[in-house]
């Protein structure tokens, strides 16, 4: 299993992200589709090729191809509306909130996948990238769906942990490859 590999290849000093690996995905109460979409969308978020090649082949298996495909993509246009809107939010002229975005996210209005499940990949994709303001938008859509407060921080608590898994595994592939 993928999951073993990424906690096997962890050092000893990141023992709490091998057990943290093993809770939040291995004994994760989302349903099957969120928990493997979230898992993708994270892994591809992490920039971590270590993390996205362990890890793919399991999504791909657990998620339908409609699913499969709506995680990339909320990847992939999250990794863009991260930083447009985080760097609008950033920018001390709040005059760039009035000015039209002009940029395409058609993605986002037709996923292919339940609305719900797009939105907390989304989220959790804009907690490894930083977006304050699509996080905000991201939780206050899924709380109007009735999605709990647990639900929306299991997917960010799996995207922290992949997050540093990616890092440190990066990390340690960089020293080795230095020494």
């Amino acid at each position: 299993m993928a999951l073993d590999e990424l906690k096997s290849a962890l050092p000893d000093y990141a023992k709490d992200l091998k057990l943290n690996l093993g809770s939040v995905i291995g004994n994760s109460e989302l349903p099957q589709q969120r928990l493997w979409g979230t898992v993708l969308a994270c892994a591809i978020a992490s920039r971590s090729a270590r993390v996205l090649t362990e890890l793919e082949p399991e999504a791909k298996a657990n998620l339908s191809p409609e699913a499969y495909t709506a995680a990339k993509s909320a990847a992939a246009i999250m990794a863009m509306n991260n930083v447009f809107y985080r760097t609008r939010h950033l920018l001390s002229d709040p005059e760039y909130g009035n000015l039209r975005a002009g940029l395409r996210m058609n993605v986002i209005g037709n996923p292919g996948v339940e609305k719900v499940d797009f939105e907390l990949w989304s989220l959790a994709v804009s907690a490894i990238n930083g977006c304050g303001m699509c996080l905000d938008s991201h939780e206050q859509v899924l709380r109007k769906a009735g999605v709990d407060r647990e639900t929306i921080q299991e997917a960010f608590k799996i995207a922290s942990v992949l997050q540093a898994v990616g890092a440190t595994l990066d990390a340690e592939g960089a020293l080795a490859a230095g020494g």
